[in-house]
């Protein structure tokens, strides 16, 4: 393959574009790529500096390009914008990348290896449960609140609740309505 020295790739789903000059900044390389085809594609072409906007997946493929003695860089999609020239395309987005990571100025992202992946990833999933399990325990408030069952903000208070869900002989609350809340079993509790 040509001298490539800097290469700009636009991550998505299942194409990747590729856009790569040599070191006068002449276009070499400009081409759609399958993810299939994407590391064999960099197995043929020299190490080279190669910069792609930081996204879900642009860490795993920062390091399987390190591991073919890239340099890579990832850049925040924002610090990228200024660079691009026309519309919002993939192959534009490709060229915007491959001049930002080039700038002196820019600021990268670290790549992130497996074990920092996953530690986010245990802060975000977190993060989510904590969220839906408020927004059941609302919820459920308010479903009960509708027929006037009322119990305090607590642990306790929620606790009241489920007990009365649970209670088939409590007729404050409609059988199709403990139904909907999930309670079909005579002893179910959460």
């Amino acid at each position: 393959m040509e001298s490539i020295t800097v290469v700009g790739v636009d991550l998505a789903k299942s194409v990747f574009q590729i856009h790569g000059v040599d070191s006068d900044g002449t276009v070499v390389l400009r081409r759609r790529v399958r993810r299939s085809q994407f590391l064999k594609l960099f197995e043929r072409v020299q190490p080279c500096l190669v910069g792609m906007e930081a996204c879900s997946s642009s860490h795993y493929w920062a390091r399987q390009l390190e591991k073919l003695g890239h340099e890579v860089k990832l850049m925040p999609a924002q610090y990228v914008k200024p660079c691009l020239k026309r519309g919002m395309n993939d192959a534009a987005d490709a060229e915007a990348i491959c001049e930002a990571v080039t700038r002196p100025t820019m600021r990268f992202v670290g790549v992130k290896s497996p074990e920092q992946q996953a530690t986010m990833m245990l802060h975000r999933v977190r993060t989510i449960l904590t969220r839906q399990r408020t927004q059941l325990t609302n919820a459920l408030r308010a479903h009960l609140a509708e027929f006037g069952i009322i119990a305090p903000i607590s642990r306790t208070g929620l606790d009241r609740l489920l007990a009365i869900i649970a209670d088939r002989s409590d007729n404050r609350l409609p059988e199709t309505a403990r139904i909907s809340l999930g309670c079909s079993q005579p002893n179910w509790t959460w």
